[in-house]
C-alpha cells in the first residue's frame, strides 16, 4: 500500500497545521487548560467548519468538500497533534446530518459506545439519548466528561479511526519534545541524549510512532473493522507510552505547565475510553484471529 501523500492531502495537512498554529499554540492551551471549567472556542469552531474539517467527508452536493476517509484521518491527525479541545467528531460524524454541523455553526455531543459522553452541556445537540447522564472528573482539563449509565452499542468504526488519529497526532508531537530536550539538555557535562537509557526511550518512542502510524493510515485506506481496531490498540499505545516516555526523558520538568507533555498523556488516557474502550477492539482481534484459524 502506498502511503506518500499526495499534493491535495499536503495541502490540507499544511493549512490546518497553519490554522491550529495560529489560533491554538501552546500559550492558548495553557491558558485554557487554566480556566476553572472549559469552554468550547466558538470563533475557532467557526474556522474549522469555513475550512472544511467537519465537511471534508460530505459529498460536495451537499455542501461539503467531497474527500473521504484518508484526508479525515490526516485532519484529525494534526487536531491530535495540537490537543484541540471539543467534541470533534461528533460533530464531524454529524456534517449532513445535524444543521449547522458542517459549517461549524453548532457543536455536537455523542453518547458513544461505552456510554461517555464529551462536551456534553456545551453542544447545541446530542446524538444518542443522555438522560440520566452523570458528571465525571476528567483527568484532562481540556475535555469534560459525562457518563449515562447502562448506555451500550456497537461502537461506528468511523470514530474509532478518528479517535486512532488523534491519538497519532498527540503521539508524534510528544516524540518531537523527547528528541529535542535528549539533545540540548545537558547532565554531567554531556546531552542527556548521550546516555543510553535515553536513546534507547527515544528509539522506542519512535518506532510506536511508525507503526502506528502505517497501522492508521492503512485502515484509513481499507476502511475495514478489523484494520481499524489494530490501528485503534496501536495509536492508543503511542500515544500514552509515548507521552510517559517524553516525560520521564525531561524528567521533573514534564510535569510542569508550561512542558505541556503532561496534558498530552491526560487527553490520551482519556481517548483510550472512547467508543467503549480498547477492550472492544481487542476483542475483535480475537475473534477474527480465531476465524483465521479454524
Amino acid at each position: 500500500m502506498r502511503f506518500q501523500l499526495t499534493d491535495q492531502q499536503s495541502a490540507l495537512r499544511a493549512t490546518l497545521r497553519q490554522l491550529l498554529g495560529r489560533r491554538f499554540d501552546g500559550e492558548a492551551r495553557r491558558a485554557a487548560a487554566r480556566r476553572a471549567a472549559p469552554a468550547l472556542d466558538r470563533a475557532l469552531w467557526r474556522e474549522l467548519g469555513t475550512t472544511g474539517f467537519f465537511a471534508l467527508r460530505l459529498p460536495e452536493a451537499a455542501g461539503g468538500v467531497g474527500l473521504g476517509l484518508p484526508e479525515a484521518v490526516l485532519a484529525f491527525e494534526e487536531a491530535g497533534r495540537a490537543l484541540l479541545p471539543g467534541p470533534l467528531v461528533a460533530t464531524h460524524l454529524a456534517a449532513g446530518e445535524v444543521p449547522g454541523a458542517a459549517d461549524g455553526s453548532a457543536a455536537v455531543a455523542a453518547v458513544d459506545a461505552g456510554g461517555l459522553v464529551e462536551w456534553l452541556t456545551q453542544a447545541d445537540a446530542v446524538h444518542g439519548d443522555p438522560s440520566g447522564a452523570v458528571p465525571l472528573r476528567s483527568v484532562d482539563p481540556l475535555t469534560p466528561l459525562h457518563r449515562v449509565p447502562g448506555a451500550r452499542r456497537a461502537a461506528d468504526p468511523v470514530a474509532v479511526l478518528l479517535t486512532a488519529a488523534e491519538q497519532l497526532g498527540s503521539a508524534v508531537r510528544t516524540c518531537e519534545p523527547a528528541a529535542q530536550h535528549a539533545r540540548t539538555r545537558e547532565q554531567f557535562g554531556r546531552p542527556v541524549g548521550a546516555f543510553q537509557a535515553v536513546q534507547q526511550l527515544c528509539a522506542r518512542t519512535l518506532v510506536r510512532v511508525e507503526v502506528a502510524r502505517a497501522a492508521v493510515y492503512a485502515a484509513a485506506g481499507t476502511a475495514d473493522p478489523v484494520d481499524v481496531a489494530a490501528a485503534r490498540l496501536l495509536a492508543d499505545e503511542a500515544a500514552v507510552r509515548g507521552a510517559r516516555d517524553c516525560l520521564q526523558v525531561h524528567g521533573g520538568m514534564g510535569f510542569t505547565w508550561e512542558a505541556e507533555v503532561h496534558l498530552h498523556l491526560k487527553r490520551a488516557w482519556v481517548r483510550t475510553q472512547r467508543a467503549g474502550g480498547v477492550t472492544e477492539s481487542e476483542e475483535l482481534l480475537a475473534w477474527d484471529l480465531v476465524a483465521e484459524a479454524a
